[in-house]
């Protein structure tokens, strides 16, 4: 793996990447001021270029994904709502049930295909508590995830988006899109960003995954709404002072990190591809667009962890009989071969 302080090839998750030598040189000369205050100017370089990235009005950088969507979620929603979002999202699976404990909202579940929500789907989870005798709760936030983590990375078209943001408006509800991975759809589908979320009221973009930066994420909006954010930022926990630090790595990513990632997505498919054709795995290879691959395996997932651990190269089990790679930034040509030549032993 290049830049990495490992001879290990890991491929768990694209949050294990480590600063570049040239992202921690940015860091290092990051002009800094006290953010709780309002005066660190590298992250207010961060948030406003962010924001414009968008078409958005402002930004406020935090911590991590799982906050920015906390705070999205806090900021649309009063307690006895109802999110509505697809049953494979991150919000309802790995965020530690904060949509329940943190908003008092309860959630729709909606039904995917091919790792992705369809408009139809949504449209019957839409419940509204007027005409129900006050039975049902108010559905009021429509969350999309863009690229699907369990859903393979696979990224939603844009007729799709559009369609589920404009039911959304139709039937009175807010539209978030959790955007940890949105350049990597933003590259595989050559859609600029903006025209990605320009029905969408909030956008999280997280800076530690394929965009290599060590830690924090951007949620972007309308002025207002980022107002409201910001107040739940400072409840929740997560000003930070000397932040431009950290700002700096995002803003070298976004200059140096964004367009390589078409090279991630490369190695995927190469990956991929190998893996579907070698007797007791399968690849769902409709949801590979983008630089994840999940994998089933007649023998158990562990078993597989482990013989591909003894020869150096780390995976996630995801399901008793499957698992998940993920390709970043440290990965390497040579890197896919060392883990094919692995596979070929199974």
């Amino acid at each position: 793996m290049r830049d990495y302080p490992s001879d290990r090839v890991d491929l768990r998750s694209d949050t294990v990447t480590q600063p570049t030598p040239s992202m921690r040189e940015a860091m290092i000369h990051a002009e800094v001021g006290d953010d709780v205050l309002g005066d660190d100017p590298t992250v207010t370089q961060l948030e406003q270029r962010l924001a414009v990235l968008c078409g958005k009005e402002a930004g406020l950088f935090v911590p991590s994904g799982t906050m920015s969507n906390a705070i999205a979620l806090r900021a649309h929603t009063s307690p006895g709502d109802e999110i509505i979002t697809a049953k494979n999202s991150h919000i309802y699976l790995y965020e530690g049930g904060g949509y329940a404990a943190l908003c008092g909202a309860s959630i729709a579940l909606v039904d995917v295909h091919g790792g992705l929500m369809r408009v139809e789907d949504v449209e019957q989870a839409i419940r509204k508590q007027a005409g129900s005798l006050s039975h049902y709760p108010d559905g009021s936030l429509v969350c999309v995830e863009n690229t699907s983590n369990r859903g393979g990375g696979a990224c939603y078209p844009q007729a799709t988006l559009d369609a589920i943001a404009a039911l959304a408006k139709e039937n009175d509800c807010a539209t978030h899109m959790d955007g940890a991975r949105i350049f990597n759809a933003a590259v595989a589908t050559n859609t600029p960003v903006a025209r990605m979320v320009r029905d969408y009221d909030s956008i999280s973009i997280c800076f530690s995954k394929g965009l290599g930066a060590p830690v924090g994420s951007v949620l972007v909006g309308s002025t207002a709404f980022i107002a409201r954010a910001h107040r739940w930022r400072k409840m929740f926990g997560g000003g930070m002072r000397q932040a431009g630090i950290l700002a700096a790595a995002c803003l070298h990513a976004l200059d140096h990190n964004i367009d390589r990632l078409e090279e991630d997505h490369r190695r995927t498919k190469v990956l991929a591809e190998a893996i579907d054709k070698i007797e007791g795995f399968e690849v769902d290879m409709q949801t590979v667009e983008t630089n994840m691959v999940y994998f089933q395996s007649e023998v158990p997932a562990t078993q597989v962890m482990e013989q591909l651990r003894l020869s150096g190269i780390d995976v996630m089990d995801i399901q008793p009989h499957a698992c998940r790679i993920v390709v970043h930034l440290h990965i390497t040509d040579e890197d896919i071969q060392r883990i094919l030549s692995v596979f070929a032993t199974f």
